[in-house]
């Protein structure tokens, strides 16, 4: 039961889908898709109405943020990974739903519900109480509106109404719950001794009427498969690597436009104090910031060491200003690209001159610098390499539809196509219909060569793509029909498998006999394996099979005894000598489990909710601009 709750409420993908859905109330970028939406591409429709591109980037961002808020490490490849993303897109999805659900049955937050949460959120105090500045403040830096802002915590406050309806359905009695939470984290002693088909195979005889009767009884087990040869021929990007070429210029202007690509795992630790300026400032409020900035710049160049004061008393960054203006550590793409570069081109202890971001007026001071950078010349060869293989690749696709026509076109040869594009044919050993799929890693493949028109009529199968970048076409060159194996063929092994059987009924007859005398008060001599404590998991080097029935044997007397057989392998013997319950000998643990199993239980409901409100809506999703999408 345990285990099929944790499937929707653990890992970090669960977590950023959570954030997306359970509504954090978190100022920053809550609502900023609103103000940029439009009709732009759309990675999805629910119902109809879009999910464009800015939403989901926005979207993606808040998770992000979230993640790191979480002290999860964040990098380039985890925000392009198609599980990400998807996991990204499901959340905004699962959010638009729930927000028309919410429309549908009509809940209301009041102004005043509204007033009091927004009094009592924490970014919008100054010395314990709620600050009208600061809070006019924030929503400028953060290009919000009060009117967007409140709709949009009207909003989550509703949606928080849903949730917290859900959990209110969460009722699992005490007694049920105990056995669960006391069966997850209990633990036991235990000791097992192996019974081995091996060890009686001495004692096993099988006579030659009984391999003869095996094998009348099982012919159709003993058919060997149709066989063919085949020639065939491969169109590949790899082939065609030798026939492309990439000049020094194209490899430095690859480098110079991919740089952060190539930055290792450089991280940078940096301070800044922010001069902000609102969404839409006239010029006149940007000089006005500008010189504050520079008036600021000053004093730091003329005093390093006042940078952290002046930032906790002038940086209109609230978030780093109380510590001084520290951001932390971050690599490439993590901060705008006015910042980052600036950044990325100090040495540890400069302070920057004024750079300007959509933000505001940034002082930046680099604090240090962790992991290390690859420069040209170190990654030059990779680079060549990477682009003759796009080379390849690219004509590669050009080829391709002409590979196709010609192998189809001129299908009782391959030697058109192979003379065409200068490519080898080859031979095969005779293969099975799955040794074929094997060899080529295609099923198509060997679904095509076994068909009437390729088998029979002798033709070209049609180009297929076995796998990226590689076209394969063949044609069968002999042919050897499926027919009986003789008995004289599979004797022996029709001998070997009544001997490993046999073994293995002895086996469990001893084993059987085994359990029967320990749970008689018997103390038969065995060769136990030196006892460990296990849970459910951790099983300590014991095999699958024993974590299997461990914890079915009946504990109730102790030491408690029990078996299983597997097949072809013998008999296992499993003792249990002691068992202890964590949960009882632990209050506060217990109570924990207890929370976090009745919280899991809520997220799952939340779960089967959102489940149940995607059936019964349209849902596209448009693959293309999900994949190509640039965050």
């Amino acid at each position: 039961m345990l285990e099929a709750l944790r499937k929707h409420t653990q890992g970090w993908m669960a977590k950023a889908i959570l954030a997306l859905i359970t509504i954090p109330f978190a100022l920053f970028g809550i609502d900023s898709y609103l103000n940029q939406a439009g009709n732009q591409v759309a990675v999805a429709k629910v119902d109809g109405h879009k999910i464009s591109l800015q939403e989901y980037s926005s979207a993606v961002e808040n998770a992000r943020n979230y993640m790191q808020g979480q002290g999860q490490k964040v990098d380039a490849a985890l925000l392009e990974s198609p599980a990400f993303k998807q996991s990204v897109l499901n959340g905004i999805i699962s959010r638009r739903l729930v927000d028309n659900a919410i429309d549908d049955y009509r809940f209301k937050i009041s102004d005043e519900q509204l007033s009091q949460h927004i009094l009592g959120m924490s970014e919008f105090q100054a010395n314990g109480k709620f600050s009208e500045e600061t809070y006019n403040q924030l929503l400028s830096q953060n290009k919000l509106t009060p009117a967007k802002f409140e709709q949009s915590v009207r909003q989550d406050l509703a949606a928080q109404q849903v949730r917290d309806g859900l959990s209110n359905l969460v009722f699992m009695p005490k007694k049920v719950a105990d056995q669960a939470l006391f069966s997850e984290f209990e633990q036991r002693e235990v000791t097992v001794v192996d019974i081995k088909a091996s060890e009686f195979a001495n004692q096993v005889s099988i006579k030659p009427e009984q391999v003869l009767a095996y094998y009348n009884q099982h012919k159709t087990k003993f058919i060997a498969p149709a066989k063919v040869k085949l020639q065939f021929t491969l169109l590949s990007a790899a082939g065609l690597v030798g026939q492309v070429s990439v000049s020094d210029e194209e490899v430095k202007q690859y480098y110079d436009e991919n740089a952060a690509k190539f930055q290792g795992n450089e991280e940078r630790q940096a301070s800044h104090i922010l001069i902000g300026f609102n969404a839409g400032a006239s010029a006149q409020d940007k000089a006005t910031a500008k010189q504050k900035a520079e008036d600021l710049l000053q004093q730091v160049k003329a005093n390093p060491s006042k940078f952290e004061k002046l930032a906790i008393e002038n940086s209109q960054d609230t978030g780093s200003a109380t510590r001084g203006g520290d951001l932390g550590s971050f690599g490439r793409g993590a901060m705008v690209k006015p910042f980052e570069e600036a950044v990325f081109a100090m040495k540890v202890g400069e302070i920057s001159n004024l750079v300007e971001s959509e933000f505001g007026y940034h002082i930046i001071k680099l604090t240090g610098v962790t992991g290390e950078s690859s420069d040209f010349n170190s990654v030059k060869t990779n680079i060549k390499a990477e682009l003759i293989f796009q080379k390849a690749q690219a004509k590669y696709a050009e080829l391709a539809d002409d590979f196709g026509n010609t192998v189809y076109e001129q299908s009782a040869s391959l030697n058109p196509v192979a003379k065409k594009f200068n490519l080898q044919i080859q031979d095969s050993p005779a293969m099975t219909r799955d040794e074929i799929a094997k060899f080529f890693k295609s099923e198509r493949l060997a679904t095509l060569i076994f068909s009437d028109e390729v088998l029979k009529e002798k033709r070209n199968t049609e180009a297929v793509e076995v796998s990226a970048n590689n076209l394969v076409a063949a044609r069968v060159v002999a042919f050897t029909p499926e027919a009986p194996r003789s008995f004289d063929e599979v004797k022996p092994g029709i001998e070997s498998l009544l001997k490993i059987e046999a073994a293995t009924a002895l086996a469990k007859q001893k084993g059987e006999a085994l359990v029967a005398e320990l749970k008689a008060g018997k103390t038969p001599e065995l060769d136990w394996i030196s006892p460990v404590t296990i849970d459910r998991k951790n099983a300590q080097g014991l095999s699958d099979a024993v974590m299997k029935h461990v914890f079915k044997v009946n504990t109730r007397t102790l030491p408690a005894y029990a078996g299983f057989n597997e097949a072809n392998k013998g008999f296992t013997l499993i003792k249990v000598n002691a068992v202890t319950q964590k949960l009882k000998d632990d209050p506060a643990l217990a109570e924990k489990a207890y929370r976090v199993y009745q919280s899991a239980i809520g997220s799952e409901i939340t779960y089967a909710y959102v489940s149940s409100l995607k059936a019964q809506k349209n849902i596209q999703v448009n693959p293309k601009a999900l994949l190509s999408s640039s965050n």
